[in-house]
């Protein structure tokens, strides 16, 4: 039985797959199952699994009916692997070959981390590196995640979870199977915050550690999920209700509290204030925004007159182009 079982859920990312599988099938550490999943891809995806199929280290599964999920298809692999750690490496990132090797000797030295996880890479595109992925933690503690460190999960959760997903890209992240299954894996009702939530869940259950060497390559472009979805405010919805989701666990200081409300406003107020996202969402925003903030009027000022400066700059800017083109 392997130690590791690494899972690849794929969906229409046929220009990255090679480099993807490969970067698994390469790696130090060699103690491990490759469970290659696809998601009724509609472009090229399958026929470059299906080059694998006769690696002993390899199984294909390919789904009948699109999942429409993300998380539908982390739940499947889960329940397919049969290894003591799990790695879901997505299909459009890639590894350094010294990933599996380093995470898993955290996991090994403590069996109380219930996950060990490390810095990522940007890359934007022809593999352009583009700094870390974890730029937008700056704001939470500067400087903290430029070192390694061991913590209580319970603290990180109290400090600094309920205030952002500071796990940038999941394949950045080891965990520990039994963990995992014990929470009841990722929540499929989440389109994009199913992995914010399933680490502060299995935070909980113990301790968790990060590795501050860049070890993952985490692809940002245009088609990734949380990119498209981000136009339809989805984002904002989820993200408040996994805030509130975690303070139904823990309490946070007062002024952690207020430091998470006001960052959040900067979020559901544009949301909100958008002719473009559906009333039906901004109802679901403001319940969620009731439950977690106890001013979210007071804390709506600021963000509400920024949005408002924004959308006159942009109408005169397009005015200004509008007259110039006229000129000419």
């Amino acid at each position: 039985m392997p130690t590791v079982s690494v899972i690849i859920p794929n969906f229409n990312h046929e220009r990255f797959l090679q480099k993807r599988i490969d970067s698994v099938l390469n790696q130090t550490y060699q103690d491990f199952e490759l469970i290659l999943l696809d998601d009724c891809s509609t472009d090229g995806s399958r026929s470059i699994l299906s080059a694998y199929a006769n690696d002993p280290r390899v199984r294909i599964e390919f789904n009948e009916v699109n999942s429409g999920s993300t998380f539908k298809q982390w739940n499947k692999g889960v329940r397919l692997a049969s290894g003591k750690y799990i790695w879901l490496a997505e299909s459009d990132d890639y590894a350094d070959e010294r990933l599996l090797e380093r995470l898993v000797a955290v996991l090994e030295s403590d069996p109380a981390i219930t996950f060990a996880y490390c810095q990522s890479w940007r890359v934007i595109n022809n593999d352009q590196l583009d700094g870390f992925a974890d730029f937008y933690l700056d704001y939470l503690e500067k400087g903290r995640w430029k070192s390694d460190f061991r913590i209580d999960g319970h603290a990180e959760c109290q400090n600094y979870f309920i205030c952002a997903n500071t796990v940038p890209n999941a394949s950045a992240v080891v965990f520990r199977r039994a963990v995992y299954e014990r929470v009841g894996g990722a929540d499929e009702s989440l389109r994009l915050c199913g992995d914010w939530k399933l680490w502060m869940a299995m935070a909980l259950e113990g301790k968790m550690a990060y590795l501050s060497e860049p070890l993952n390559y985490f692809r940002w472009h245009d088609k990734s999920v949380r990119n498209m979805s981000n136009k339809g405010a989805l984002d904002v919805a989820e993200s408040l209700k996994v805030v509130h989701w975690i303070l139904d666990q823990v309490t946070p200081t007062d002024e952690v509290l207020k430091g998470m409300c006001r960052g959040r406003a900067g979020y559901w107020v544009p949301a909100v204030m958008s002719t473009r996202v559906p009333f039906s969402l901004k109802m679901k925003i403001l319940k969620e925004v009731w439950a977690i903030d106890p001013h979210p009027v007071r804390r709506s000022a600021g963000p509400a007159l920024l949005n408002i400066r924004h959308k006159f700059s942009k109408s005169l800017t397009s005015i200004r182009s509008i007259f110039t083109t006229a000129r000419t």
